[in-house]
């Protein structure tokens, strides 16, 4: 989407200003670029983030075996797939990014209640993640100069001198990249992911010869048994959670993929094959590290800190900041920026709602954010919580209820006999579904008593979401299937 082009002159009749703009409009059919590969170089980056690395890192250090790990991982790609590309259909069909998809569900108004909790989280992790990226560049620059390690010993609202220039540094990067639009940022998916998936193979390869070609396949005390399987179950779960956020807003992508074929290539490629790959990499890296000295490294950067050559770890590291700015920019800033959008669609463009949003994830101080556990585990993880039954109750609604037919100019008009304005704008039936099902999932995903099946309330929280609104939900077999080509415009 370029955010600088004039609203074209399009038939908008019968849309309200308050409901339309040229991001937030369909995307025409010759307007869709993004092919298989596209799609594939959107999972290819964002799979291999460093935080995901960390979390099947855990894994191994919980005491699953290499087995366990392969196990978990497909599992939940199987899950995934399946998820992402439902997520996926009704963004390519209807040609719309969330928070107007949210519409059909939850009322031409309502649909600001998923829209916003997506918005949260993703800001939250924008910050986060430039914060983490920032973190690995002050490292090599270190490394590189070491006379930089006096802008270490001053601080300001909690950051170093140092930290605060390679963080502004890298929010500044992201920035002007998400301002270009949609298209910029998938030609940088498409450098960055073969650059990532080099990288990471390298370095796995790297370390398995320095272990003299032989991993350690567990740790001293691997899980067997019934604990065994429920940690596999758990991991499972817990990687369909990371994505809980894309499972969402998916179709804030496959609106512009050229047909269904190019969705489903992608995902198969980029979800099942590439994260087994994934987890190989997991394996080698964790295996190999414990074989040498009997630790568990937690990252990636701990194995890149200690490559002897300069010119390597300075490669190495540049391509982890690029893998972490490609993951930003898919999971963490395209939401936010659809979001505030659709917030106002008046004042705000795709560059100036991206601006907006790149500032919040900047006064929120992300590192103080990242070093609270209450704030990660509580807020952060609670708001998570919510995006199960949010899933739940559109998908049932788009799939059971509507039997995919969607009335695309209908999403864009306050009259009152429009399909999606339901009750002033919202539709009390979803969220009815929603806030039960929602404060079942917030407690189960909080609450200590039910730490054993915390890691399954994503799944918990979307069954009872869509089961709740299938039941209650107003059956709609025969509502009109109108696509959006009178009012669309090109995605790019």
């Amino acid at each position: 989407m370029t955010a600088t082009k004039k609203q074209p002159a399009v038939d908008t009749a019968g849309t309200s200003s308050r409901l339309y703009s040229y991001d937030l409009a369909p995307t025409k059919k010759e307007g869709r670029r993004w092919g298989a590969y596209n799609v594939f170089t959107l999972w290819a980056n964002d799979v291999h983030s460093l935080g995901n690395y960390a979390f099947a890192i855990g894994l191994f250090a919980l005491g699953l075996s290499a087995w366990g790990i392969l196990l978990a991982f497909a599992l939940a790609s199987v899950f995934l797939f399946l998820l992402l590309t439902l997520s996926g259909y009704m963004g390519h069909k209807a040609g719309v990014p969330f928070p107007v998809m949210s519409r059909i569900a939850f009322g031409t108004k309502g649909a600001q209640i998923p829209a916003a909790v997506r918005g949260l989280v993703a800001i939250a992790w924008f910050g986060i993640q430039t914060y983490l990226a920032s973190a690995v560049l002050n490292t090599l620059l270190v490394a590189m100069f070491p006379s930089l390690q006096a802008l270490e010993q001053t601080h300001a609202l909690g950051l170093s001198t140092l930290g605060w220039i390679t963080f502004l540094s890298l929010w500044i990067i992201q920035v002007l990249i998400v301002s270009y639009g949609m298209h910029v940022i998938r030609k940088y998916m498409a450098v960055a992911a073969p650059t990532t998936l080099i990288t990471m193979c390298a370095l796995a390869v790297w370390m398995f010869i320095r272990a003299d070609g032989s991993i350690s396949w567990s740790t001293t005390h691997p899980l067997t048994g019934g604990a065994m399987w429920l940690q596999i179950l758990q991991g499972a779960a817990l990687w369909v959670v990371i994505y809980g956020t894309f499972v969402l807003n998916f179709c804030d992508f496959t609106r512009s993929a050229k047909n269904r074929q190019s969705i489903v290539r992608g995902n198969l490629i980029g979800i099942p094959v590439n994260m087994l790959f994934f987890a190989g990499i997991v394996i080698v890296l964790s295996g190999a590290q414990f074989k040498l000295d009997g630790k568990i490294i937690t990252s990636p950067t701990d194995i890149v800190q200690t490559i002897p050559n300069m010119f390597l770890l300075a490669m190495a590291s540049l391509s982890l900041i690029a893998l972490t700015i490609a993951v930003n920019l898919l999971a963490n800033f395209v939401a936010p920026i659809y979001v505030l959008v659709n917030l106002f669609p008046q004042r705000l463009n795709f560059r100036r709602a991206a601006l907006v949003s790149a500032i919040i994830g900047l006064v929120i101080l992300p590192w103080n954010l990242y070093n609270s556990p209450v704030v990660v585990n509580y807020f952060l993880g609670g708001l998570g919580a919510l995006l199960g039954p949010l899933f739940g109750v559109i998908m049932a609604d788009y799939w059971l209820l509507r039997r995919t037919r969607v009335n695309v100019p209908d999403l864009y008009t306050e009259d009152e006999n429009g399909d999606y304005h339901y009750r002033r704008g919202y539709n009390p039936k979803a969220i009815m579904a929603f806030v039960p099902a929602a404060a079942i999932a917030v407690i189960m995903a909080l609450t200590p008593t039910f730490s054993t099946v915390a890691g399954f309330s994503w799944f918990i929280g979307a069954i009872l979401g869509a089961v709740i609104y299938a039941m209650i939900g107003d059956r709609k077999p025969d509502a009109a299937d109108v696509d959006g080509e009178a009012i669309a415009v090109a995605a790019e």
